[in-house]
């Protein structure tokens, strides 16, 4: 096994610090056991105001941290109302997307979708311009995904929503609007739920385009490839001019199902009919050539873009990343990571996660190691997939050390790792007698209000009284107590 090299953090540019900072005090605050107003007045109001050197500070992208992160919802919800006070402008339409989806998000649901529901109003009262197509989106979704009635309780929210949005002064719902709530049950793949609201609405709120277009991407998610070309051809039927959206839909429900060839064909067939072809397009198509495990041929595709006029961006150096990793060719994914730094194209997580899912099915151990250090030197914070992926592979390997290396890590940078996150490296450091790292990680998620799950709670319980140590028992549990009565729906 090789030698672990230092690890040299890479500069981060100032915005990133700054966001790094702030998202570390919210998520480090006891709130609301401590009212967080007054931090924020200290810390987030001079980054705010006009003269400010590191003005506008994106809180889109404080907003994302904290929803990555995992914070407390409360957090970001109080965040939101300072800054409708304090610093109106400094707010978007992304700002409030993340917030509902972060309140959409809590296991046991509590605060979802009173909580939303009150957070739109006082938006449409304080700033009615934040209210979007996406954030209505990231209301329905969550109940078209997860509701006892999906259908129901998705059309009475898209009816209370439409009610805000006209006391807010906006334009009348119409195909956009629709096309959110399409969109919402087909993420889901229901389909059939999406064309019983088609049917209901079409007449009221006239469909465009892109309505349609998300009726197919419905049948893409749901894996019915005959029905989504029975419906393709219907609508041809009703005169539906297919654009570039039609066919990249078309082409990806192809390459999901390995039939790539007939994913080429549909390409020939789109500029035979006159429509251009997209970086979206390419970029499908080499994902398809990737399942179809031809990395030739996704080379090839990839190579022949800038022919076409298309620049590869960050989706298509994946998505070559994936085929030749699938191939079993790390040496060339390394080269593609190592292009992408160079040429200024931001590695983003699928990224990390597609080279450490090719160097474990390699059962190459220092090539993970090698990707989860380059990744902690550029001081990135790694989405959950890819932090449970290192938690399960480092306990399997033994190296709980990593695993609270990256536990740490993540707490630095002012993120609160999922609790199954917690539950697979307290496992291992309970079980190798680490008891009391275990037992500062599980306060750690506890002081930033998030409550660790049961399984989790009862481990730690068990070994505690096995080493009988009543004072951390008594101090957990109180901890716990606590946090319930503040927090009811705490996760």
């Amino acid at each position: 096994m090789e030698t672990e090299p230092p690890t040299t953090p890479t500069p981060a540019p100032p915005s990133v610090l700054v966001i790094d900072c702030i998202a570390k005090l919210i998520n480090d605050h006891p709130f609301p056991a401590v009212p967080l107003r007054p931090l924020l007045l200290e810390h987030l109001l001079p980054l705010l105001l006009p003269h400010s050197p590191s003005s506008p500070l994106p809180l889109s992208s404080l907003f994302y941290r904290l929803f990555s992160g995992h914070s407390l919802p409360h957090k970001s919800l109080e965040l939101f109302r300072f800054s409708l006070i304090h610093s109106p402008s400094s707010l978007s339409p992304s700002s409030l997307t993340l917030l509902l989806n972060s309140l959409s998000r809590s296991p046991r649901r509590l605060l979802f979708p009173s909580s939303a529901f009150l957070l739109l109003d006082l938006t449409r009262r304080a700033l009615p311009s934040l209210l979007s197509t996406a954030a209505l989106t990231a209301l329905l979704s969550p109940l078209a995904r997860r509701s006892t009635d999906p259908f129901a309780s998705t059309l009475s929210a898209f009816s209370r929503a439409e009610l805000i949005w006209s006391a807010a002064g906006l334009p009348p719902f119409g195909a956009a609007e629709l096309t959110a709530l399409l969109r919402a049950f087909c993420a889901c793949s229901r389909i059939a739920d999406a064309r019983a609201a088609f049917r209901l609405l079409y007449s009221r709120l006239p469909p465009d385009s892109r309505s349609f277009n998300t009726l197919l991407l419905g049948f893409r998610e749901a894996g019915n490839l005959p029905a989504l070309e029975f419906f393709y051809q219907e609508l041809l039927l009703r005169r539906f001019q297919p654009d570039v959206v039609t066919y990249n839909i078309r082409i990806d429900a192809y390459c999901k199902k390995n039939r790539f060839l007939e994913a080429l064909q549909l390409l020939t067939d789109m500029e035979g009919r006159s429509i251009t072809p997209t970086v979206r397009t390419i970029t499908t198509l080499i994902h398809g050539a990737g399942i179809a495990r031809e990395p030739f041929l996704a080379r090839q595709l990839f190579d022949e873009m800038p022919k076409r006029g298309i620049s590869p961006d960050r989706g298509s150096y994946n998505a070559l990343m994936n085929a030749v990793v699938r191939a079993g060719d790390m040496k060339a994914g390394l080269e593609l990571l190592d292009e992408m730094e160079l040429k200024g194209i931001e590695v983003d997580d699928v990224s990390y996660y597609t080279m450490l899912c090719g160097y474990r099915t390699s059962t190459d151990f220092d090539g993970v190691l090698r990707i989860y250090r380059r990744m902690i030197a550029k001081g990135f914070v790694p989405r959950t997939r890819t932090v449970m992926f290192l938690m399960k592979f480092f306990r399997e390997k033994s190296r709980l050390d990593l695993g609270l290396e990256l536990w740490n890590y993540l707490m630095e940078k002012g993120c609160c790792p999922h609790r199954h996150a917690l539950d697979i490296l307290a496992k291992g450091l309970c079980f190798g007698g680490q008891v009391a790292e275990v037992y500062e990680c599980f306060k750690q998620m506890l002081e930033r209000g998030r409550l660790p799950s049961h399984r989790g709670i009862q481990l730690l319980e068990q070994f505690l009284v096995k080493a009988q140590d009543e004072e951390k028992l008594e101090v957990f549990g109180e901890m716990i107590s606590r946090l319930k009565t503040l927090v009811p729906s705490a996760s």
